[in-house]
């Protein structure tokens, strides 16, 4: 998601958490919500700055690539957060600002793996999941008629899990569809955070759906979407999708 300021969390009661603790870790416009066996809020916070770090820096260095809609092109050396935005970028056909969320949760939430053998990390609506047990994640769809109303449940105990929810309605995202939510299952954090804006920027009526769905499902590393307009929503892929 490409951020343009801070805004309040308003549906962080949506992840089912497992008896895990949670805390908060802010630093400017990351705003992250953790599940953890154990309170981590010093060493979350320290990878939280050392990410942003790096990503700050490399905009320093290169200004286009915080502005750019348009995938990016590697330029010599370029540390592991910035290859991973790039590369959701070109998967998706998107900038690489949009993965910029879901790369600080995956980087983050496989740092704390060191620390917990559980780990969500939700970061603007981006969730990097790894539990022991199942968990549903719940999909905010604005004023949507199903918002909240349905789920999907996330099982992650062989490797972590991503589901991540771009919205053309609410939020700080960028997006230039009309769509509730677009909410994309991946291993892949930074993946699932592009390919949830290229989707949905493709979302401008209910009609849409079908062929958003074709597209996202062409992307290589999705293996789960959820489009909501209205009162209209589609699904595809290998997800379980729940009742609440």
């Amino acid at each position: 998601m490409r951020s343009t300021g801070y805004q309040e969390r308003t549906y962080r009661n949506i992840i089912g958490s497992n008896n895990l603790v949670s805390f908060n870790v802010i630093a400017q416009e990351t705003d992250l919500l953790v599940h953890a066996t154990k309170l981590l809020e010093k060493v979350a916070l320290d990878m939280v700055l050392k990410h942003r770090w790096v990503i700050e820096n490399y905009i320093s260095t290169y200004p286009d690539f915080l502005k750019t809609l348009v995938p990016w092109s590697i330029e010599g050396f370029a540390p592991k957060i910035i290859r991973d935005m790039v590369y959701a970028g070109e998967k998706a056909g998107v900038g690489p600002m949009a993965a910029v969320a879901g790369a600080v949760a995956q980087n983050v939430g496989n740092d704390l793996l060191l620390y917990s053998d559980e780990v969500v990390a939700e970061n603007g609506g981006d969730v990097f999941i790894k539990t022991n047990n199942a968990l549903t994640v719940g999909i905010y769809a604005a004023d949507s008629p199903l918002s909240l109303k349905i789920g999907l449940r996330i099982d992650s105990r062989d490797k972590p899990v991503a589901v991540c929810t771009s919205s053309g309605t609410v939020g700080h995202s960028l997006s230039f569809g009309k769509a509730d939510a677009v909410c994309i299952v991946s291993d892949s954090c930074s993946l699932a955070d592009a390919a949830a804006t290229s989707i949905g920027n493709r979302v401008k009526r209910k009609k849409d759906i079908k062929a958003a769905i074709e597209f996202g499902n062409a992307i290589e590393g999705v293996t789960g979407i959820v489009i909501i307009i209205g009162d209209a929503v589609g699904f595809w892929g290998d997800i379980e999708v729940i009742s609440l």
